[in-house]
């Protein structure tokens, strides 16, 4: 057997059925091992299908036989299983292989497998790997090499593969330099993925993929005889450390809850306990899915990107109890001194980390809060947890009355308003990085059962579509939902809707939706441009490319709808959510909806006020062309009103 055969086989056997990948030479060995799984796996298959078919007949002679003998027991006919071969997937370029196999690892709990040749298709992998690092997912990458008589010699795509992965993959990155490495190799970097939740990379130069590996297990010094299998371990605190816990939460008045995505699978757990103490929950970006947003205590997202709840509640809360979180931005937390605080996570390295607190528990967030519950009291009086509904109530009454704002043509907030009425069941929502994003964790409601995520320790543009692939392939019966701008689709959007045209005739149910925010602006860091230093647009780096989404769609027989007037945006959506086949949104969006805090500080607020200032001095007024003005100085106006921020020299607004 060949070094490629057994990786693919060895593969197989951890269970691994999926690989994202792009062909090149240093994989060749590798991809034809694949090809020749497949074609076995399919004669394996024909086989299995002939043996059924005699079992059949055998079965009906024997219920024939048991007519006339009821009471003989019938001799066990043994049944068998189609096999399951390992299946590549093909993208347009590898960074799209590493955000799918990060996508597959978030949305499915297991370990992602992405494949690239040498050189540069190795480097283009980095980025995805990088969002699979940061947001603290599984991932293996297995990267091709020019043989090993050309290391080290400047050959063509000689790069130094260990040096470059060495960050990425710190927790494990080694190459194959004999094929009695590979076993261990394979075996250890796929144990260490999932036991540490992130990226590890195994580096096969082309020449060690065609070897013949050794099968005979021989005891020489030296070597390693690794096997297959990881199971997660239960951890949960010890039970006085428990108790510490919930002597803090028993003693809080006015309990704050923040989840991340350590709590998305304890959704029941979190729901539960919230409803003993009374509290309020808020989601942190990676989050969203953790709770359903039509739950009334639900104050929704937080930070730059929160809502005016979840501000109230972190200002006004004396406990706070964060559930595998590790959100970076303390200063939308409460104050230090404020809050006494109790902090979830199943990594020791995120804990008091930022917020100073009182108890720290080490441990799986479902386990820890199932042991937790039984210490926990009923807190009869509510009165926190009432002021925090009449919030939420309130939130949601603003977020509909500004997506029905006036704007120039669609307003943004309008689209994500409706699409949160008109979710199916189970959809699985993806949202790239820039306003999409902004609009995703304060507008949009997700449900029960929904997932949802985003590229959140990198923030990196480009992830919604691929995402949204790998998500199908995952859960090929569910509806896929990627939010992306303008910007992430001219990066490498559209070039994963040619992988779309190309698989999607095999899922069971061919709903991908891709909404398009067309506003021919990279128009997230506009706003911050703005916000931060008070400075105009700057069109040279800021300004788009016209160009068709829904028209490109259609030429490689896809669906595709343009929505440029806000009375198509309720068609459009209804008519994507049947379709039968994946479907491009290209929503012409309004660029000056700006996407502020819910509710900023006066140094923030200070800044969003300079906006308009900025405006003036690039020469833009009601008529200039392409700029809503009036749009502009009515959202600030409100959002300034609203905080009293009304006389630092807004002195365009209409009295």
């Amino acid at each position: 057997m060949k070094v490629s055969d057994f990786i693919v086989e060895r593969l197989a056997d951890w269970g691994i059925s999926r690989i994202y990948g792009y062909p090149g030479d240093g994989i060749n060995p590798l991809l034809a091992a694949i090809n020749r799984s497949s074609q076995s796996a399919q004669q394996k298959d024909q086989e299995i299908e002939q043996d059924q078919a005699i079992i059949q007949d055998q079965e009906s002679i024997q219920d024939r036989e048991r007519e006339k003998a009821p009471h003989q027991a019938a001799p066990r006919i043994e049944k068998f299983d189609q096999s399951n071969p390992i299946e590549f997937i093909q993208v347009r370029h590898e960074n799209m292989a590493a955000f799918m196999a990060c996508a597959h690892a978030k949305f499915t709990g297991e370990i992602g497998v992405c494949m690239a040749t040498a050189g540069p298709g190795a480097i283009q992998l980095l980025n995805g790997l990088y969002d699979a690092k940061m947001d603290h997912q599984p991932v293996l990458a297995i990267v091709g090499q020019q043989q090993r008589a050309a290391i080290g010699t400047g050959f063509l795509q000689d790069v130094d593969l260990p040096s470059l992965f060495k960050d990425v993959a710190h927790e494990y990155v080694h190459m194959a330099m004999d094929s009695k490495q590979v076993r261990h190799l394979i075996d250890r970097s796929i144990r260490i993925a999932k036991a540490e939740r992130t990226v590890t990379c195994i580096i096969i130069p082309n020449d060690v993929q065609e070897l013949e590996i050794e099968t005979k297990v021989s005891r020489e010094h030296g070597r390693s005889y690794s096997g297959i299998g990881y199971s997660s371990p239960r951890v949960i605190p010890h039970d006085k450390d428990l108790q510490r816990a919930a002597d803090i939460l028993n003693s809080g008045q006015k309990v704050a809850i923040l989840v991340g995505a350590g709590a998305l699978r304890a959704t029941k757990e979190v729901v539960e306990t919230s409803n003993i103490l009374g509290a309020g929950i808020a989601k942190a970006l990676l989050g969203k899915a953790a709770v359903s947003d039509h739950l009334p205590f639900v104050t929704g997202s937080i930070g730059m990107l929160g809502t005016e709840a979840t501000e109230k509640m972190m200002n006004t809360c004396d406990t706070l109890l964060m559930i595998g979180s590790n959100f970076p931005y303390s200063e939308f937390l409460p104050k230090e001194g404020q809050a006494r605080g109790v902090q979830i996570d199943i990594d020791g390295r995120n804990l008091s980390l930022r917020y100073p607190m009182d108890v720290s528990l080490e441990g799986d967030c479902k386990e820890t809060l199932a042991a937790l519950m039984p210490l926990l009291q009923y807190k009869e009086n509510r009165t926190f947890r009432t002021d925090l509904e009449f919030a939420v109530s309130e939130w949601w009454k603003t977020v509909e009355a500004r997506a029905y704002s006036e704007a120039t043509p669609v307003n943004p907030q309008l689209l994500f308003w409706e699409l949160s009425k008109l979710l199916p069941e189970r959809a699985i929502i993806s949202a790239d990085s820039g306003t999409s994003t902004a609009w995703f964790a304060r507008d949009l409601k997700v449900k029960d059962d929904m997932m949802a995520s985003v590229s959140g320790g990198l923030a990196s543009m480009g992830c919604a579509v691929p995402y949204a692939v790998a998500a199908k392939f995952a859960y090929p019966e569910r509806v896929a939902i990627a939010l992306a701008g303008d910007g992430a689709m001219q990066m490498n959007g559209i070039n994963e809707l040619i992988t779309i045209s190309k698989y999607w005739k095999q899922w069971i149910d061919p709903r991908l939706i891709v909404v398009v925010l067309n506003n021919q602006d990279l128009n997230f860091v506009t706003w911050e441009m703005r916000a931060s230093q008070g400075d105009p647009k700057f069109e040279a780096s800021q300004d788009l490319p016209a160009f068709n989404y829904a028209a490109f769609a259609q030429s490689i027989g896809l669906d595709g709808i343009i929505v440029a007037r806000p009375e198509d945006v309720v068609p459009a959506l209804q008519q994507a959510i049947v379709s039968q086949r994946p479907i491009v949104i290209d929503v012409h969006t309004d660029p000056n909806i700006p996407p502020l805090p819910a509710a900023p500080r006066d140094d923030r607020a200070s800044k969003g006020i300079r906006i308009v200032h900025a405006q003036r001095r690039s020469g833009h007024t009601e008529a200039t062309p392409g700029f809503n003005w009036s749009g502009a100085q009515k959202h600030i106006s409100q959002i300034a009103s609203r905080y009293s921020l009304l006389p630092i020299k807004i002195t365009f607004v209409p009295t």
